[in-house]
């Protein structure tokens, strides 16, 4: 249930009978020839197949995380961390105080982590409620999965090549790009991490087989449903 097709009234009801609510946070960065909004794509997309057949509401996807090492690339928004981590808090009081109690966070960007802690610290201070923070795309099961297709997979590869993160008209490189120097990566400033990175692919295939991404993405929505689902203690 997106809160995009339904109004007040109805999760009133909803919370007469359930207390959960999925926040999914992305980001709006390059991920070479994909959509700038791949990661916040993969989040929303992935809460709600997972939270469609329990009826439990989905919050607008948060669609800007922490990209700074990704400026250099036009079209890249980042927040501070200092933003992120204020903007999920205000998410949480404002979903605490109308009433829910389990919120699953769905993250689908790596450099969103801080918002991680943010969550525990928060559920400190408010210790009624509970909160999980689930990176959906190296949660065990679905990492294991990934790894069984090509270990070498990462940033803006074959494992982020969706058809939903495609774009229309995009012709993909049939290569395998080496990995880059990720400690190098660290140091630089945007404007020398892409002219290490290239195109902005960190390491892998560009496209795989849909008969493989789909199962992936079958792989994904259940765990996600079941981090969903409990156990919430």
């Amino acid at each position: 249930m997106r809160l995009t097709e339904t109004s007040w009234s109805s999760i009133e009801a909803f919370l007469e009978r359930d207390d959960r609510a999925v926040l999914p946070i992305g980001s709006t960065e390059q991920h070479a020839g994909l959509s700038l909004l791949t990661d916040a794509i993969l989040a929303e997309r992935v809460a709600a197949e997972a939270a469609e057949p329990l009826g439990v509401p989905v919050l607008p996807v948060l669609p800007f995380g922490v990209s700074t090492y990704f400026l250099g690339y036009p079209g890249t928004v980042s927040l501070r961390v200092e933003t992120l981590i204020e903007v999920v808090r205000d998410v949480l009081d404002s979903l605490s105080y109308t009433g829910f109690r389990r919120i699953l966070i769905v993250n689908g960007h790596g450099g969103n982590a801080p918002a991680a802690g943010r969550a525990i610290q928060w559920m400190k201070e408010n210790p009624g409620v509970r909160v999980k923070f689930h990176n959906w795309w190296n949660a065990p099961e679905t990492w294991a999965h990934v790894q069984r297709i090509d270990p070498v997979g990462s940033h803006a590869s074959w494992m982020e090549n969706f058809p939903w993160t495609r774009l229309a008209g995009a012709v993909y490189p049939d290569a395998v790009k080496p990995p880059v120097d990720r400690d190098r990566l660290q140091l630089l400033d945007p404007g020398a991490a892409r002219e290490l990175l290239g195109d902005g692919n960190f390491a892998g295939r560009y496209q795989r087989p849909d008969t493989e991404m789909l199962a992936l993405w079958a792989t994904g929505v259940a765990e996600t449903r079941r981090a969903l689902e409990g156990p919430w203690s």
